[in-house]
Order: structure tokens, then C-alpha cells, then sequence
């Protein structure tokens, strides 16, 4: 019985939703450099920009850490994730997510 309230409890854990360890409202102020290619509300105008709004917190963070990291090579992103902390890229998703 101890073993499936243990699975029992791991699966909650693993089904619950993640949310981001950012702050919006500061990821919000943070976000108005990125505007210029990915739209004020992370709606781009231009099709060969992302749409931000609405994307997975997580994914943001790892996007960012990648390029950051030059696992992803973009001439644009990397030198705008290079300045970029931990929390400041906690804060971009978690703005990012809530829309």
C-alpha cells in the first residue's frame, strides 16, 4: 500500500502545472526591448520573428539559456541573451506566459 500512495504522490507531482519562478510584472518592463522584433503584447509583425505570447515559461527560459550559451546560434538573440540573468530570463517568461 506504501508503494502505490508513493507512485500516487509522484504522479501528482509530475501532472501538476509548472509555473514560471518569474515575476510578469517585472518581465513586463523588462520586455520592451524585445518589442522591436517580437510585437509589444509578444505578437510579432514579422513573419520571421516568433510570436512570444502565450509560449511555455520553461521553454523560454531554456531558448534563452541556450542562446546565451551558444548552444543556439542566432546573430540576432545571442548577443540579446548574453546580458540577460537568470532572473531577468525568469521574468521574461513568466511575462511572456501570462499572455
Amino acid at each position: 500500500m506504501k508503494k502505490l500512495m508513493t507512485a500516487a504522490a509522484a504522479l501528482a507531482l509530475l501532472s501538476a502545472p509548472a509555473f514560471a519562478a518569474g515575476d510578469a510584472e517585472a518581465g513586463k518592463a523588462k520586455a520592451a526591448v524585445c518589442a522591436a522584433c517580437h510585437g509589444a503584447e509578444g505578437i510579432s509583425a514579422v513573419e520571421i520573428y516568433p510570436n512570444l505570447a502565450g509560449q511555455k515559461a520553461a521553454y523560454i527560459v531554456s531558448q534563452l539559456k541556450a542562446f546565451k550559451a551558444g548552444e543556439r546560434n542566432n546573430a540576432i538573440m545571442a548577443p540579446m541573451a548574453m546580458p540577460l540573468s537568470d532572473q531577468d530570463m525568469e521574468d521574461l517568461a513568466a511575462y511572456y506566459a501570462s499572455l
